[in-house]
């Protein structure tokens, strides 16, 4: 992928707000369990941080995805997955199905204030029995008249606590589960919603995570994106976008965790000897940076051929296999250099290594990663390739 001196711009801009404003309060939230997400949000609003490939019309950059990507990776510099993850589910996960199919009143009413971080959304598909498993969601809308009466549940639900709306998976008929469900725009103040107390992760511990209710909820028919029963076909479009945010988010992470544990391991002597000076360690730590490119090069070319307007499913799927596994071979390696020093809980290494585990799980488990891939692959019983 080429990049342009508009995308290297673009580059600074995100590290310098990173390196300002987020990396030195990163500890404090992580041990408070929150961030001030509205008011980090309308600051990278002010920056143009939340819509770089959302439509100019309601307050977007309108720039191909390339400049989402480059923005992604430099995201990755903070130095914790929580406040990332949030920033992605704003960007590239709760709105793109609505910057795409949604009505032009409907991306006034929720678009243009999650552009300019004046409202924080989040995105409901995965429920307590339904999490890769999308089709088989039980939370269901209703028709009243010109309503929908929703009721169900959803779990895992980030940013849920602070949210203003949540851009809802749900079925709104009875027929095939692949044809039955529709995206539909839920203001988080509306009568019959409730949460959970926030949830006690393992890692992304700044990020707020809750359960999210639905009891007779009662929202217009109007806020549904696109046509009735589209909303399956929709929600995979919109994994396309989190799963390549997701692995390009990983890579400057990654990096950190060698980069730090270089330093350590140069400061670091035992029996006379520098760590880094063993040679399974830096050759160890040479052949994790290569798998890193190798995973930056999946990442690319993912880019460039959804930019182009390619399905891309199958490199999506492999870039967020890798990157989940990558993960955790980095982190762990890395933490094994860092002696009993790693095993500490603020250990920089130690946080990546709690944190990066929800990749192999959040946006379809490394299994349901690996059925696409061999479903578009034609090696699944009975199917052929497409």
């Amino acid at each position: 992928m080429i990049f342009t001196p508009e995308h290297e711009a673009l580059r600074q801009t995100v590290r310098a707000f990173v390196e300002r404003e987020i990396n030195p309060h990163v500890d404090a939230w992580e041990k408070a369990g929150r961030f001030p997400i509205h008011a980090l949000f309308r600051q990278a609003g002010e920056l143009g941080l939340l819509g770089i490939s959302k439509p100019e019309q309601f307050g977007g950059m309108g720039l191909d995805y390339s400049y989402s990507v480059v923005a992604a990776e430099e995201f990755g510099r903070i130095h914790c997955g929580g406040i990332p993850m949030a920033i992605g589910v704003q960007t590239d996960m709760c709105t793109p199905a609505l910057a795409r199919f949604g009505s032009d009143s409907l991306r006034e009413e929720f678009l243009r204030p999650a552009i300019s971080g004046e409202q924080v959304g989040c995105i409901g598909v995965s429920e307590v029995g339904a999490g890769s498993d999308v089709a088989g969601l039980k939370t269901h809308a209703r028709k009243d008249g010109d309503d929908y009466v929703i009721n169900g549940s959803k779990m895992w639900i980030t940013n849920s606590p602070s949210a203003d709306f949540i851009c809802l998976l749900a079925n709104t008929s009875d027929d095939k589960p692949h044809i039955n469900k529709s995206l539909i725009m839920v203001p988080m103040n509306s009568p019959g919603i409730s949460l959970s107390a926030p949830l006690d992760k393992l890692g992304m511990r700044s990020s707020e995570t809750a359960q999210v209710f639905f009891d007779d909820v009662r929202v217009p028919q109007r806020n549904r994106i696109g046509h009735e029963g589209a909303g399956f076909m929709m929600q995979m479009l919109q994994f396309q976008e989190e799963r390549l945010f997701g692995a390009a988010n990983m890579l400057k992470g990654l990096e950190h965790c060698i980069d730090s544990t270089i330093e350590y391991c140069r400061e670091r002597q035992t029996f006379g000897t520098r760590l880094i000076d063993n040679q399974v360690i830096h050759f160890r730590l040479a052949e994790l940076q290569t798998e890193i490119e190798c995973l930056r090069a999946l990442v690319y070319q993912a880019t460039e051929q959804y930019v182009r307007g390619q399905d891309v499913t199958r490199l999506a799927s492999m870039a967020k296999l890798k990157a989940g596994r990558l993960g955790r071979e980095v982190s762990d390696s890395c933490l094994q250099y860092w002696g009993g020093m790693g095993f500490m809980w603020d250990n920089p290494v130690a946080r990546a290594y709690r944190d990066v585990r929800l990749v192999s799980i959040g946006g379809g488990a490394d299994e349901i990663m690996l059925g696409i891939i061999c479903k578009l692959m034609g090696i699944l019983p009975g199917k052929k390739k497409p």
